[in-house]
């Protein structure tokens, strides 16, 4: 990684996530769109991402607003086939929370916002659509290794249809090998 400040608009190329551009600056860490994994957080001390295209920070430097980094982010998107879909919660959950309550009553139960609950369900499911494409897309993946993986992740989607009640619309559901 590079000594100088990084500023948004930067674009890096992370061994995990792939690339990505820098949004938000802050004095902990830089906070990155990538097109396979979505909004992350990474610390200024991360060594794991090369910088492909250098936005240095300066006073005169223009500001980037939210319009341009969105038409950056739709653009690499449509170029690397990763479009995120705009998935809608059902509205009776708004509002919502999730208890997770143990069976000993000396511990104290866990509550999760059920918006923050839904967010990671469908990055769930937006994750599991990019390995979908990138074992389908493998070069090196006979054919029937790519049905075996393919397998594995139908099995996947059947585990997680008990989360299907959150979604609005049916078409959003996640479909197992019974469907």
């Amino acid at each position: 990684m590079m000594e100088k400040e990084l500023a948004p608009g930067t674009r890096i190329d992370h061994e995990n996530y792939g690339e990505g551009i820098i949004s938000a600056v802050s004095l902990a860490g830089y906070e990155v769109f990538f097109a396979r994994g979505g909004k992350i957080e990474l610390s200024r001390s991360n060594k794991n991402f090369e910088v492909i295209d250098l936005v240095e920070s300066t006073d005169d430097s223009p500001k980037v607003s939210l319009s341009d980094l969105e038409k950056v982010f739709n653009s690499i998107l449509e170029q690397t086939g990763t479009v995120i879909e705009n998935i809608d919660f059902a509205e009776k959950w708004n509002g919502g929370t999730l208890i997770i309550k143990p069976a000993d009553e000396k511990l104290k139960p866990h509550e999760i916002p059920l918006e923050s609950f839904f967010h990671k369900i469908v990055m769930v499911r937006d994750r599991l659509r990019v390995l979908e494409q990138n074992i389908n897309s493998h070069a090196k993946l006979t054919d029937e290794d790519k049905v075996n993986l393919q397998q594995y992740i139908t099995r996947i989607y059947g585990s997680l249809t008990s989360f299907n009640i959150i979604f609005k619309n049916k078409d959003d559901h996640f479909v197992g090998t019974g469907k």
